[in-house]
């Protein structure tokens, strides 16, 4: 596996802070006023639409109207009755909740590297004395065939690869139906976008975020403000770490995930 040779200073794992129990967090990781984690003002009631696809089995334009209003006035938007198993779903998020918490030299020897990302990382960027996130993370490649590698993924627990595996082609199969979907709202043919984004050789990855207990949570982020540079996420949310917040208008809205959905961003691309 790639080693930390390769970063421009020492990878310091998060969960690794966390765990000492240190009372304030590195210099580090504590954000700028103007980065820090904002307050929805909109009120508790506020969240991102909700819509159910089961009824898109019977061919409801309602839900096709649906969709097409949340792309063009939030970007972002959750889906029920999707058609993944909700077993599959807890297994897959129990099966990386496992791996984070495995001892860390096991963890270790799936260590990333800045030239790929692949594996097991704590940062992004090679920029020296960076502001970081409060967050370790795995990113691993799906698609196309050719750049997935299995001895990058996990092995333990025993049945993580079978997991991510089947996870993997379901979701990949998800955007599919989602890609469709999009191409119809904007009134092109239904394979137009999935074309545009390589028919067959598509890519997809994945990447897991491991938010540890933070002794300071008023002074830094999981994960910084960014807007996502491909054409669709599929988020898969842990109801045991709220927090995802999107942007609308001047507001960040704090997302609450419903159970066994998916929150679908619309990426920069199809943006």
């Amino acid at each position: 596996m790639n080693s930390q040779i390769d970063w421009p200073e020492p990878i310091v794992r998060v969960q690794s802070l966390s765990d000492s129990g240190l009372p304030v967090i590195p210099d580090r990781y504590v954000k700028p006023p103007t980065e820090r984690p904002a307050i929805s003002s909109d009120g508790s009631d506020v969240n991102i639409p909700i819509i159910d696809l089961q009824d898109l089995l019977y061919g409801d334009d309602t839900i096709l109207a649906q969709i097409s209003e949340a792309c063009r006035e939030w970007g972002f938007f959750q889906i029920l009755n999707h058609g993944i198993s909700p077993q599959l779903l807890d297994r897959v998020r129990e099966v990386w909740r496992e791996f984070f918490h495995l001892p860390v030299e096991i963890k270790q020897s799936y260590a990333n590297s800045p030239k790929t990302y692949e594996g097991y990382g704590s940062r992004l960027g090679v920029e020296k004395g960076a502001i970081l996130d409060w967050s370790d993370y795995y990113f691993l490649h799906l698609l196309p065939l050719k750049l997935k590698d299995y001895n990058k993924w996990p092995a333990l627990p025993a049945d993580a690869r079978q997991v991510i595996d089947e996870y993997g082609k379901e979701v990949v199969k998800l955007c599919g139906r989602l890609m469709k979907i999009l191409s119809i709202n904007l009134g092109l043919g239904e394979d137009i976008l999935q074309n545009a984004f390589g028919g067959e050789n598509i890519g997809a990855c994945l990447r897991v975020n491991y938010y540890p207990k933070c002794p300071q949570p008023d002074l830094t982020l999981g994960l910084s403000s960014h807007s996502d540079p491909g054409g669709m996420t599929l988020l898969l949310p842990d109801n045991q770490v709220p927090g995802l917040q999107v942007r609308k208008g001047n507001n960040w809205i704090t997302v609450k995930p419903a159970r066994h959905a998916f929150i679908v961003n619309i990426g920069d691309q199809i943006q």
